[in-house]
């Protein structure tokens, strides 16, 4: 007895021991043994901003602290995926992982939707030679991908997606031999795939979205075995498909995605190998064959018998283009779809009709025409026998043909050649800032030492009319918001020379993402309070130009290139050379207003030919939704991209939903809840100036009270959060903001004085005040001024239903 009781407690107390044991060496494993490795991480700690919740001070990190994995007492993995800093942290977010650099064991790093801004260092391939996993989605980083990657000879999985990556893929990557993902998508890259990438056979997940690459996907890629996902959507992709297939049983789960590219031609057997198809948003043409699966979407391309399809015209000119034939969906080649034949007849009698009626009324506009010219040739009379203007004063009218110097010598001092010679260097190219649309712009600096911008206009390459234009502009505007013209010089018979003040900070779309000195190559963003102080200097200008003139002035070439920015932020307009008179202002008739007025204004077009005051405010709207954004460069881009990005960008822009534009905004911006709703307040704005009918569109001056008092946009206008509206010393805006939003677009060129007499005169919101409280009689009734505020909502936002029934109204 005694025997089995001593069996079963020596029994007991091996168990113990072994239980003991265990602990005790898992225990010795958690700990981190290198000092190095345990500085470097108090390093990482401090440069990141980290809060010590995550990572406290006393604590061991290999057992203590979140996202920190150890082995053997070494650093193996980091994980700071949505990690918040400190409040000192968030003041400077940076790139400053060098403490990294003593982890030698690392093997997975994840900082994902953590602000890394700055670019990624060459050390990152030379250093971490055991990293298998590095994820860097939505960290903001900038700059382009260093060759060093290639040396990641175990990196398996790469996800940089969601960031500001700029450049080319690396030539290095094929040698990733190990890698199975790679996200790129939602960057700036550029240039073609390099055909290596198909050399990685382990790859499962190829997503290369969102960017701007270009040329033909190499065909090696579409025969990867294994391939899971190839996601190459919204690029410039073009080219024919492959007219090969895999073997591969894998692809029965695989996912294929190319919408919103440029590719052409027949869809081939390649298609079959996908269980899932996106091919939206091309330009394929021919029949849908069986092997297309059912999950496919084929909407926007030129197919047959399918639909949601291009237009003839659309497809016919892609493909002329590329100098082939479209197939016409199908049909008989013909420019126009035929009818059927039992319809002949009746087609032919209601062309008859349709002829006889635009014939008479064209004979009766031809008939119009006339008695208007008529009219404009007695009143031109009239004005140079009294020297009385009694209409517009167009640019064209006052340029003259000859004695140049003499008519505009007053603009500014006169310079010799020699002098700017002296100023550029020779116009040597490390002085060229940019090649401008109306000539060469370069960096001088006088004898004086004061810098200045030299504009070099040759031409033999650009007309005169061009300069003669933006000269007679700057002898007719002086304002605060314009770029300052110091001087010209007239020498030379096929050169001239126009000198304007230097700018520090450059144009709007280099500084948003700036240098950043203590950084070194890393890039800064402006922070909103800066963005929207901007915003509003440039709406300022433009209010001017279009108020404040007589005739309005439209610019022409809104864009954050044309927005200059001295050493505070004020912001000069500058590329003024398409600047001139609004189309139909002055005292002509509406008839001769609407004769003139372009169909593509009506559209939302971005025709710079439009000399429309309208068409500066949708210019504008793209300038304030790239300032929310961060995606300034989209307005150089095509127009078929701009349109996509806007269909991707305005839904996410309601009135009745904050948390939506979190969606869209800039990932470098940080903002507390004040500050977004002034971003919300901004975007709102953006998307009514974005309205694709110019009669819509708000006026200038409106759109300038709307930013100086953001608030005021989103907030209903009542003593509670009146209060809290401080930001602007202007005073309430709102009686001119919506008192005449139903304005159509040829009330657009009244004169100020007009305009300031209609807002004034019968205006039932002009007892609101400056303080942006009601008036008596509006304060006597609560529920008069609830619907009275959400009809100002309405009126500078109409939600899609709203705005459609206004326009089915034909209000």
């Amino acid at each position: 007895m005694k025997m089995a009781i001593n069996r079963r407690s020596m029994g007991v107390l091996a168990l113990l021991y072994l239980f003991l044991l265990t602990f005790f060496e898992s225990t010795v494993e958690q700990r981190l043994s290198s000092r190095s490795e345990l500085a470097a991480l108090f390093e990482l700690r401090s440069s990141l901003g980290l809060r010590r919740r995550d990572w406290p001070r006393r604590v061991d990190p290999c057992s203590g602290w979140n996202g920190v994995r150890c082995e053997n007492g070494s650093v193996s993995g980091i994980n700071i995926s949505g990690f918040r800093r400190t409040r000192i942290g968030e003041q400077n977010p940076r790139f400053a992982l060098d403490s990294l650099m003593n982890f030698t064991g690392l093997i997975s790093f994840n900082a994902s939707q953590f602000l890394l801004p700055g670019s990624i260092p060459d050390w990152f391939g030379q250093r971490l030679l055991k990293l298998q996993v590095l994820d860097l989605n939505s960290c903001n980083i900038t700059g382009v991908l260093p060759l060093s990657i290639g040396n990641f000879s175990s990196l398996s999985r790469l996800y940089l997606s969601d960031n500001r990556l700029t450049g080319e893929i690396p030539s290095t990557f094929d040698q990733l031999l190990s890698l199975s993902v790679l996200d790129l998508s939602k960057n700036s890259l550029t240039g073609s795939i390099p055909s290596s990438i198909g050399t990685l056979s382990r790859l499962r997940i190829l997503n290369l979205s969102s960017n701007s690459f270009i040329g033909e996907l190499p065909e090696v890629i579409w025969l990867i075995s294994g391939l899971n996902l190839l996601d190459i959507s919204h690029n410039n992709f073009t080219g024919r498909l492959p007219n090969v297939s895999s073997n591969d049983d894998n692809g029965i789960a695989s996912v294929l995605d190319v919408s919103r590219n440029m590719f052409y031609g027949g869809l081939t057997s390649i298609v079959g190998r996908f269980s899932s198809s996106n091919l939206s948003g091309n330009y394929f043409e021919g029949r849908v064959l069986d092997y297309v699966s059912v999950n496919a979407s084929l909407s926007t391309n030129c197919l047959q018998d399918v639909s949601s399809q291009r237009t003839l015209t659309d497809c016919v000119s892609f493909y002329a283009e590329r100098g082939l034939s479209f197939d016409n969906f199908g049909r008989p080649n013909s420019s126009e779809p035929s009818a059927p034949r039992h319809r002949s007849s009746s087609s032919n009698r209601n062309r008859i009709i349709l002829a006889a009626v635009f014939g008479g009324f064209g004979f009766i506009v031809l008939i119009m025409s006339l008695l208007l010219l008529v009219r404009c040739v007695r009143r031109r009379k009239k004005v140079n026998h009294r020297g009385i203007d009694v209409g517009q004063v167009t640019l064209e009218a006052t340029h003259p043909s000859s004695g140049l110097a003499s008519n505009f010598s007053s603009l500014g001092d006169l310079f010799t050649y020699q002098q700017l010679l002296q100023a550029t260097a020779d116009f040597t190219d490390a002085n060229l800032i940019k090649h401008g649309q109306s000539g060469d712009l370069f960096k001088g600096v006088l004898e004086s030492g004061l810098p200045v911008v030299v504009k070099r206009i040759d031409l033999q390459s650009i007309k005169k009319e061009v300069y003669l234009s933006e000269l007679d502009f700057f002898s007719k505007v002086a304002h605060t918001r314009v770029v300052p013209l110091l001087g010209h010089c007239f020498e030379n018979e096929n050169e001239k020379l126009l000198v304007y003040k230097y700018m520090s900070n450059g144009d709007l779309s280099s500084s948003l993402f700036r240098k950043n000195n203590s950084e070194g190559d890393g890039l800064k963003s402006l922070d909103w309070i800066t963005r929207l102080k901007i915003a509003i200097g440039a709406a300022e200008g433009l209010s001017y130009l279009h108020h404040e003139c007589t005739p309005p002035l439209v610019h022409r070439d809104v864009q954050a290139s044309s927005i200059l920015l001295d050493d505070k932020f004020e912001v000069r307009l500058g590329s003024l050379s398409k600047a001139c008179p609004q189309e139909g202002s002055g005292n002509q008739n509406r008839i001769t207003r609407l004769k003139r007025l372009p169909r593509s204004s009506e559209q939302g077009s971005s025709d710079s030919s439009a000399a429309l005051c309208a068409y500066d405010v949708y210019c504008f709207g793209t300038v304030l939704l790239g300032l929310v954004t961060g995606k300034l460069d989209i307005s150089a881009s095509s127009e078929t991209r701009m349109k996509e990005w806007l269909e991707q960008t305005l839904p996410c822009i309601s009135i009745y939903d904050r948390e939506l534009v979190t969606k869209i905004l800039d990932p470098s911006l940080l903002v507390d809840e004040d500050l977004l709703e002034e971003v919300w307040a901004m975007a709102i704005v953006a998307r009514r100036c974005l309205n694709p009918k110019s009669s819509r569109r708000p006026l200038m001056k409106y759109v300038l009270k709307a930013l100086e008092n953001p608030l005021r946009v989103v907030r209903e206008d009542n003593s509670s959060s009146a209060r809290l509206r401080t930001v602007s010393s202007r005073g309430s805006w709102n009686a001119a903001l919506f008192g005449s939003f139903r304005q159509s677009s040829s009330d657009i060129a009244v004169t100020p004085a007009a305009s300031a007499a209609q807002a004034e005169g019968g205006n039932s919101f002009k007892h609101l005040g400056t303080t942006g409280s009601l008036g008596s009689s509006a304060r006597k009734g609560g529920g008069d001024h609830s619907v009275l505020h959400q009809w100002h909502l309405k009126e500078i936002f109409p939600e899609p239903q709203e705005a459609q029934e206004i326009e089915r109204l034909g209000l």
